[in-house]
C-alpha cells in the first residue's frame, strides 16, 4: 500500500481512514499516537483487575485472621496501568469529581 495512492486519487479518504483505525495494536503509529496504551487491551485491564481484587481479598483475610498483637501488613499495591499516574490521592473525596456540565449532559 502506497500513501501516494491516496494523493494520486486512486485511494479514498474513507478507505485511508479504515485502513488507519484498524491497524494492529503493535503499530508504530499507535503506539506514537496512544502510548503504552495502545498496548493494553480489554483482556489485559480485566485481568489487572482481577488481580487487583484478589491481592486486596487477600490482605483482608489475613488482616482480620492476625494475631491482636501482630502488625498490620501494608495494603497491596495495585497493577500499573498505562496512562494511569501512579500517585493515588489519599482522600477519595479530593479525585476529580465531575462538573456541573458533564453532571446534565449525563442526566439529561
Amino acid at each position: 500500500m502506497d500513501l501516494l495512492d491516496w494523493y494520486r486519487g486512486e485511494l479514498s479518504s474513507r478507505r485511508l481512514a479504515v485502513l488507519v483505525r484498524h491497524l494492529p495494536r503493535d503499530s508504530a503509529f499507535r503506539f506514537a499516537h496512544e502510548g503504552e496504551a495502545a498496548q493494553w487491551s480489554l483482556t489485559d485491564h480485566l485481568l489487572a483487575a482481577v488481580v487487583d481484587h484478589l491481592a486486596v481479598a487477600n490482605w483482608m483475610f489475613t488482616s482480620v485472621n492476625r494475631d491482636e498483637d501482630e502488625a498490620a501488613s501494608e495494603a497491596p499495591q495495585p497493577v500499573p496501568r498505562p496512562g494511569v499516574d501512579d500517585a493515588m490521592p489519599d482522600d477519595p473525596d479530593a479525585a476529580d469529581a465531575p462538573g456541573p456540565a458533564e453532571l446534565a449532559r449525563f442526566f439529561g
